[in-house]
């Protein structure tokens, strides 16, 4: 009998009818094919998760960089400048003016004037400092007449008051220490100070020519100071008296 290849050929029938069935039907003994992701919808709301994963991290904003200041070009230095030098030492100086440079006296006529400045230098103050006048006597001409004990009238304007006070002029041939002088006034380092007199010749006594001795006299210094501080400064000027007729 031929039943065993029958039987053969119907379970082969059979074993390819299951498999068609099974491909037909998605069994889960077969594997299904890979899903491919689909797009989300563009009009669709998007689930927190999805929106933050498609929302790129916001970056933390730069630094505002700080101004930075512009240098400034240092200016050149300039070279040390040299101490200045002391300034040089001075000594008080006089100076005595009249009109023409000189005074012109006529017997028994009018007073003229003439004014003494005193500059005081640098290196010294005074307290007592005097002007004193001096003159020689005057030798006198044929005709003249016997003066009197005081041939000539020395005044000093006095500038608070404007009066004239007679001032003393000494009539000699030698030189009065400076210590034996009195008064003065003070007198600051670098001062200047002016004064005006005035000398008229009485109407006797005798004429001719002999120079006015003018002198700063500083009334403090001590006996036997040296000349040129006894007496700072002195100056002449010039003096003649005539008779007048």
């Amino acid at each position: 009998m031929h039943v065993r290849p029958r039987l053969l050929i119907a379970s082969t029938l059979l074993a390819a009818l299951v498999a068609v069935l099974t491909a037909c039907s998605g069994h889960p003994d077969r594997t299904a094919a890979p899903v491919r992701p689909s797009s989300p919808s563009p009009s669709g709301p998007e689930s927190p998760a999805t929106a933050a994963a498609a929302t790129p991290a916001s970056s933390a904003p730069a630094p505002t960089p700080t101004p930075t200041a512009t240098p400034v070009a240092a200016s050149p230095v300039a070279p040390a400048k040299a101490p200045a030098p002391p300034a040089p030492v001075t000594r008080l100086s006089l100076t005595a003016a009249a009109p023409g440079g000189a005074l012109h006296l006529v017997r028994g006529g009018p007073a003229q004037e003439f004014t003494v400045t005193v500059r005081n230098g640098n290196s010294q103050a005074y307290r007592h400092l005097l002007v004193a006048f001096q003159m020689e006597p005057l030798t006198g001409e044929p005709g003249d007449l016997p003066g009197p004990a005081a041939p000539f009238v020395l005044e000093r304007r006095d500038p608070a008051t404007g009066a004239w006070r007679a001032v003393d002029l000494r009539i000699a041939t030698d030189v009065k220490p400076a210590h034996l002088y009195t008064g003065g006034a003070a007198l600051a380092p670098d001062a200047v100070r002016t004064e005006r007199y005035r000398l008229r010749a009485t109407a006797t006594g005798p004429t001719g020519s002999s120079p006015l001795v003018v002198y700063a006299i500083d009334a403090d210094a001590a006996g036997g100071t040296a000349a040129d501080f006894e007496h700072p400064g002195h100056v002449s000027l010039p003096l003649t008296t005539r008779r007048l007729v």
